[in-house]
């Protein structure tokens, strides 16, 4: 598999395809990066980006986990002393999770968006940007109804980070693909380059395969989550004999999210995937690709239990490191 096809491997999209390949050319000390709010514990949204970021720094990326505080605060989660604890957790968590900490530069936002230049050129930008638009771009990452000022400023801000950061390609799940779309068409007009943007599809609710899996909502998996927890949550599990399931009464559209996890966990950090069966239900099957696992899955060869016995075996050993880590820190 060569640069293009390991960044882009598992993207929903990438903004603009001319301009990855152009990465892809010379991917050694390119620099990516992700932002996270410090807001707890490491979970599958979590570790979906940071397997991408993973899969870059394999291809030659230097990455930058940016630990967004101030927009954790604009965002209403905590003190800045409370954030800033968690980001130091966060920190390791993700170390434990396995991104090369030689390779990988981890920022808070406070050390450099207090920065007279930061602000003057975020103001900038305010000039730039419509109150509709700031709010219509910040609108799957908020949480809560009232619509306060923050919200404005939270994703000019996020535009702001790739330039200050001097990252050559931003990454994040499809909520944030708004934001990033801001940012293109916002920073030419403080001379600065319109970003590349990657982005990783979104996990379905687990127990519907209806929307996206959250952690504040419903049932998620999380970094905190013991071997039994995780066992336990992947039994409960929406998983039809099929890649595609059929849309709910409602007319919503469904997805497979057991499948999803083995394609966006699971393949990108196992070279094989091993099912183990007794002999009586046909022994042990052996998947050195997700398409061969789904395919499986829908011949039936592949029962959903098995699927599901497998995929909390790996997602435990995906998990532990990290779970030891906030065990020993309590």
């Amino acid at each position: 598999m060569d640069a293009y096809d390991r960044i882009t491997r598992n993207t929903a999209e990438v903004v603009t395809d001319e301009e990855v390949r152009a990465l892809a050319d010379s991917p050694d000390g390119q620099r990516a990066y992700v932002g996270y709010e410090p807001s707890g514990v490491l979970h599958v949204g979590h570790m979906l980006t940071a397997n991408k970021l993973i899969e870059l720094q394999e291809v030659g990326f230097e990455v930058v986990v940016l630990l967004a505080d101030v927009h954790a605060y604009l965002n209403g989660k905590g003190t800045f002393t409370e954030i800033r604890e968690t980001a130091t957790r966060m920190q390791e968590q993700f170390v434990a999770y396995g991104l090369d900490p030689e390779h990988t530069e981890f920022v808070l936002g406070s050390e450099f968006q207090l920065d007279e230049e930061y602000v003057l050129d975020l103001h900038a930008l305010e000039l730039e940007t419509s109150l509709s638009r700031a709010e219509r771009a910040m609108a799957e990452i908020a949480g809560g109804d009232t619509v306060t000022v923050s919200r404005a400023v939270y994703p000019l801000m996020q535009a702001l980070d790739i330039v200050s950061l001097d990252v050559d390609l931003a990454i994040g799940g499809m909520e944030q693909r708004k934001v990033h779309m801001l940012a293109r068409d916002t920073l030419p007009s403080i001379d600065a380059d319109a970003p590349t943007c990657l982005h990783t599809p979104l996990i379905a609710d687990l127990t519907s395969g209806v929307g996206k899996m959250s952690s504040s909502e419903g049932l998620s998996i999380s970094m905190e989550d013991s071997e039994a927890d995780i066992a336990g949550k992947v039994e409960r599990a929406y998983c039809p004999p099929t890649a595609d399931p059929d849309p709910t009464d409602d007319g919503e559209e469904r997805e497979n999210p057991v499948l999803q996890l083995f394609e966006y966990h699971v393949f990108p950090r196992f070279a094989e995937v091993v099912v183990e069966r007794p002999e009586q239900y046909g022994g042990t099957l052996r998947y050195d690709s997700y398409a061969d696992l789904a395919a499986e899955l829908e011949s039936g060869e592949l029962h959903p239990a098995d699927a599901k016995g497998a995929l909390s075996t790996y997602l435990n050993e995906l998990i532990a490191p990290g779970r030891e880590r906030i065990r020993s820190a309590e």
